[in-house]
């Protein structure tokens, strides 16, 4: 049963933190604001270490599967 819980957690992280990381890429790309009201490199760098977390919290639930 952990295994159900365990795939769907690190479907959901493993998702969120791709897509964070496009997102994030996106916006630099087009070197539009990350966030609004926060220093750019700051909100640049804090997005894409979140993302890269999810992604590695992500494939390490979906390895225990």
């Amino acid at each position: 049963m952990e295994s159900v819980t365990a795939g769907f957690a690190g479907t959901a992280f493993a998702l969120f933190g791709a897509a964070l990381l496009v997102w994030t890429g996106a916006r630099t790309i087009r070197r539009a604001p990350v966030a609004l009201g926060v220093s750019p490199v700051a909100s640049t760098t804090l997005a894409t270490l979140f993302g890269v977390l999810f992604l590695a919290v992500g494939v390490w639930c979906l390895t225990r599967v």
